[in-house]
């Protein structure tokens, strides 16, 4: 019985440093990232049905702030293009297929051509030196060519962050 009660002492100082209800961790902590994935926009794009049986395209794409807030990232992921393709892009203010497309958002110039790799993929970013929206219509559209500008071969309108 001695042992136990030799025992029983540190136990119970282990047990209460263990548990101290005095030292409180915080319950959720929060990064940059974590702030950044609360401001990103979404989109899945989509090849419009007028072109189906001749162009599948499929891909997403997002809007985000950078690191400082001051510029918006747009970012563009597209596959099952023709390898070889190179496709203008760009985010525009509207809808996909909406008469009401009040244009680019930014420069043209920010947004490089998309060049489709042999697995008929494509990545494009673009930093535009405007800060990221909290409401609008969005939407990234993918044209077929520079020569052929008025072809969008893939759309798709951006989803607000949920808060």
């Amino acid at each position: 019985m001695s042992a136990f009660k030799l025992l029983a002492v540190p136990l119970t100082v282990l047990a209460f440093a263990a548990c101290n209800p005095f030292h409180h961790e915080p319950s959720v902590q929060m990064s940059a990232a974590d702030a950044t994935l609360n401001s990103r926009w979404h989109a899945n794009l989509a090849s419009p049905a007028t072109l189906a049986g001749a162009v599948q395209m499929n891909g997403s794409a997002s809007m985000a702030p950078d690191s400082t807030g001051s510029h918006t990232i747009i970012t563009v992921d597209l596959a099952n293009a023709t390898a070889g393709g190179l496709h203008p892009w760009a985010m525009h203010l509207g809808q996909c297929g909406d008469t009401t497309d009040q244009g680019v958002f930014g420069s043209m110039a920010a947004y490089s051509p998309l060049q489709v790799d042999s697995n008929g993929r494509a990545t494009g970013t673009a930093t535009i030196p405007i800060e990221t929206p909290r409401t609008g219509d969005y939407f990234v559209v993918v044209y077929a060519s520079a020569a052929n500008s008025q072809t969008v071969v893939a759309c798709g309108n951006l989803a607000s962050p949920t808060r």
